[in-house]
C-alpha cells in the first residue's frame, strides 16, 4: 500500500546528511529498524523507489528519516536534498529485518546508522540503554551522524572509529579483526550490523571467526 506525506520540516544534520520529518498516515506503523520504499511526488521521480529507515519512534505523531545525500550522480538522495517543507513523498508499507532482539554490539558503517536511531531512541525511552555498545564507523569527523547525541546516551559505550582522519576523541583505522578483538569482551551477545554491503559481509565473518554465534548476527539481507 502506498501513501502520500507531506514534509514539515527539514534539518542539516552534516555537511551531507539531512533529517526529514513527515505526516504520519493514520493508522500507519512499524518496528524500530525498520524502513521503507520512498519516492518524490513529484513528476519524473515517483517510480524512482529507495529504501530509507524510520529515526522517529513508532508512537511519535510523525514520520522522520535521516537521508544521506550523494552529490556526484543525479539520484533520489540528490533530489531529496533539495525538497522543501511542503514538498511530498511517497512511501510503502514498513519492511526489513534489524530489529532488536536484546542487549549487544551494534556496527554501522556511514548511513548504516539509520535503523539504530530508532532502536537506541527506543531503548532510551523504556530506560533499557545499559548493556548496549555502538562501534560507528565513517571517514572524517564531519560525517559521524547525531555524534553528540550517541555521546549523551552512551557515553563510554559509544565508540567512533575513522579511517580518512586522525581526530581526537576518535580511533583510527577500520572495524577489522584486532580492532574488534581489542573491542569486545564477550562474543555470546547480540551484534548488529549495518553499512555498505562489503563492511556487512566483512564485520559478519570476523566475528563468526571470533567465536560469535551466526544465529546472534543481525542484518538486512
Amino acid at each position: 500500500m502506498s501513501y502520500t506525506v507531506k514534509i514539515t520540516d527539514i534539518l542539516s544534520l552534516t555537511h551531507d546528511v539531512k533529517m526529514l520529518k513527515t505526516e504520519k498516515p493514520s493508522g500507519y506503523n512499524f518496528t524500530p529498524g525498520q524502513a521503507t520504499e520512498v519516492a518524490i511526488n513529484k513528476e519524473g521521480w515517483k517510480d524512482e523507489k529507495r529504501p530509507f529507515t524510520f529515526t522517529s519512534l513508532p508512537e511519535d505523531d510523525f514520520l522522520e528519516f535521516v537521508i544521506k545525500s550523494y552529490r556526484d550522480h543525479d539520484g533520489v538522495t540528490k533530489q531529496i536534498e533539495d525538497l522543501i517543507e511542503g514538498d511530498e513523498l511517497i512511501i510503502d508499507d514498513a519492511w526489513g529485518a534489524i530489529q532488536f532482539k536484546g542487549k549487544g554490539v551494534f556496527i554501522a558503517g556511514g548511513a548504516g546508522i539509520t535503523p539504530f536511531i530508532s532502536i537506541f531512541r527506543s531503548l532510551e525511552d523504556a530506560g533499557n540503554l545499559d548493556g548496549n555498545k555502538l562501534i560507528f564507523a565513517n571517514k572524517t569527523g564531519k560525517d559521524v551522524i547525531m555524534e553528540s547525541y550517541f555521546h549523551e546516551i552512551l557515553a563510554e559505550d559509544f565508540f567512533s572509529i575513522l579511517d580518512g582522519e586522525k581526530l581526537e576523541g576518535h580511533s583510527f583505522g577500520r572495524v577489522n579483526m584486532e580492532f574488534l578483538k581489542e573491542n569486545l569482551s564477550d562474543l555470546s551477545q547480540q551484534f548488529y550490523v549495518c553499512g555498505p554491503q562489503p563492511m556487512v559481509e566483512s564485520v559478519s565473518e570476523i566475528l563468526k571467526q571470533l567465536g560469535a554465534n551466526p544465529d546472534g548476527i543481525t542484518f538486512e539481507k
